[in-house]
């Protein structure tokens, strides 16, 4: 296991995902541009809701390219890191409004599994990472994610 390797891809998984949390609280409802646009989805629910904005995916990408090369990896791999990171979290959001779950929402599993499986699958060839290697990075995410999640939004209890 290359415990380094790991340590450095989940300091961009923590990067890409907390990222957008601190620009909505900086920067409040400026450039807040809902990525949906307040569309609905064929059940009549919010396809992404209001939570996703055009802002949070561009300051994950942009910083998880910024921070790569600073851990050693291609700002190329951090670019991959953001995106791939932002389409779990969309995927988790677009799940969560067809089970009912508000605009952030707490799901177990669901908010924290795509957000690290995605980056870590898209990475596994260029990383040379095992499959050992994508599921401690799954782990070691969801547990550090909901410690984080339980002291940051403890008015928010899980669903």
């Amino acid at each position: 296991m290359q415990l380094a390797l790991i340590f450095k891809f989940l300091l961009l998984l923590a990067i890409a995902n907390g990222i957008p949390v601190v620009a909505k609280r900086l920067l409040g409802g400026f450039l807040s541009y809902q990525l949906d646009a307040g569309k609905t989805f064929i059940d009549g629910r919010a396809l992404l809701g209001s939570s996703k904005t055009i802002r949070g995916i561009l300051v994950s990408v942009i910083a998880t390219s910024i921070c790569a090369p600073l851990l050693g990896f291609s700002w190329t791999i951090g670019l991959l890191i953001g995106l791939a990171a932002m389409a779990g979290d969309l995927f988790s959001s677009f799940i969560k409004r067809r089970m009912g779950y508000p605009p952030s929402g707490r799901a177990l599993g669901l908010d924290q599994i795509p957000e690290s499986l995605l980056p870590a699958l898209a990475c596994k060839s260029l990383l040379a990472l095992t499959f050992a290697d994508v599921i401690f990075i799954v782990v070691l995410f969801s547990f550090g994610n909901l410690i984080v999640s339980h002291l940051t939004l403890q008015d928010k209890p899980p669903r």
